[in-house]
């Protein structure tokens, strides 16, 4: 596993809510924050040097959202890069939220997800002696049964509808088509052709004759906080669409075939015995456990499930407590989110740095002429919590051009920059 400690550690695309967690999880490390959205250009001009003239400097970046130029730089300075992800184990919310995650996942080779280059996970699967380590496997094998104890996923949410009652029992073959945000990094770097959601429910509908086919478009497009490349209407004649908040547990309870691009519910499938069609390359992908409609010459070792398990979920992530910061076990993370799930989540200490106070009212300045734009506030944060939810509008509301910046989507930074012109 990559050690941080010691080094001056410059971090690429963590948001403010982000860097409180951060500093928390790893309370020996150093971090410098850049800018979001950093060009090439802003780099070499502001950053190169600095970093080079550092002790001992480290290049942490969230996902793949580094410059170039940086990346170039690094290797060209031998200066490590270290890729930082949530890990499989995520949150007591049904997205990421801005919430800290129960798990984070670091790779000094690249984000696990990226099927072009060998991730430090693959390395693992593809060498490690599990045949040797038979304490380890025994403990992966009695993590399977608790993980499917919990009834926990990556994203939880209390409630939800029963798996029964989304679709009419008839007796068929049930086939669940698992949706994604389609220009995500994981299937921009895990797939190897263009593919859709929609493309998905056609293969499962045209290769399983008769049977029922359910289709769980991804939560955030459906209400529009993510960009969609296909319309789940389009393939509505051949599937049923699953729109509410249905926990995917409940819905693999009467599944008997997944079908998913790169979606970590394919991997929650395998470890209920349920076979899966995987079109593009994850992490657990290629060992022997899924029909693979991508191949990968790197990965020519056949795992058993309990092995797959032991590397992604106990060997692989780390595990925090996002109350107090302290890293903990896998086992310990399942006790305190099952628990909290059922009491509700403890207040926590790790708290976010301070927003940046909005302007008031001026002449001028970044909210126009006698700060009109301060008008615009409550009608847009009524939309973004109609958007998202009411820890976003409140968000908007404590500074609304900070927020439209540090936006994902680029189509809402547009937005943001039409609307707030001005920093």
């Amino acid at each position: 596993m990559p050690d941080l400690a010691g080094r001056d550690v410059f971090a690429f695309h963590l948001r403010r809510w982000k860097q409180a967690i951060l500093q928390a999880y790893f309370p020996q490390v150093g971090f410098r924050y850049l800018p979001l959205y950093l060009t090439d250009g802003d780099f070499a001009r502001n950053w190169a040097d600095t970093i080079k003239a550092s002790a001992r400097p480290a290049l942490l970046v969230w996902g793949v959202n580094a410059p170039p130029a940086a990346l170039a730089f690094a290797q060209q300075n031998a200066i490590p890069v270290y890729y930082l992800e949530d890990g499989f184990i995520r949150s007591l919310v049904p997205n990421a939220s801005h919430s800290a995650p129960f798990s984070l996942t670091l790779d000094s080779r690249a984000p696990y997800f990226d099927s072009r280059r060998e991730s430090d996970l693959e390395c693992l699967l593809g060498s490690y002696d599990f045949a040797g380590d038979r304490e380890l496997v025994d403990r992966a094998r009695e993590g399977i049964r608790s993980l499917l104890a919990s009834r926990l996923s990556k994203y939880n949410m209390p409630g939800g509808r029963p798996a029964g009652e989304v679709a009419t029992k008839t007796g068929k073959r049930r086939i669940l088509v698992l949706g994604q945000v389609e220009d995500d990094a994981s299937i921009r770097f895990g797939c190897d052709r263009r593919l859709t959601n929609n493309d998905v429910v056609r293969t499962a509908a045209h290769e399983n004759p008769g049977c029922e086919i359910l289709y769980k478009p991804h939560p955030d497009v459906l209400n529009g906080v993510r960009k969609r490349l296909s319309n789940p209407a389009d393939v509505a004649h051949l599937c049923e669409i699953i729109t509410g908040p249905v926990p995917l547990p409940e819905l693999l309870d009467t599944t008997d075939h997944v079908y998913a691009i790169t979606s970590l519910g394919g991997f929650e499938a395998l470890l209920r015995d349920i076979p899966v069609t995987i079109m593009g390359c994850p992490f657990y992908a290629g060992w022997g456990l899924t029909d693979d409609r991508q191949a990968n010459p790197r990965r020519n070792r056949k795992l058993s499930l309990a092995e797959l398990f032991a590397g992604a979920y106990l060997l692989y992530p780390l595990y925090f407590n996002p109350v107090t910061g302290a890293a903990i076990s896998f086992e310990e993370c399942l006790e305190l989110a099952a628990d909290w799930r059922e009491t509700g989540m403890p207040e926590s200490f790790i708290t976010p740095p301070p927003t940046p106070p909005k302007p008031g009212f001026r002449l001028s300045g970044p909210y126009g002429l006698l700060g009109w734009r301060h008008l615009l506030t409550e009608p847009l944060a009524r939309i973004i919590a109609m958007m998202g939810d009411g820890n976003d509008a409140e968000n908007f509301r404590e500074n609304p051009i900070l927020f439209f910046r540090e936006l994902s989507n680029p189509t809402f930074r547009k937005v943001g920059r039409v609307l707030y012109p001005f920093d």
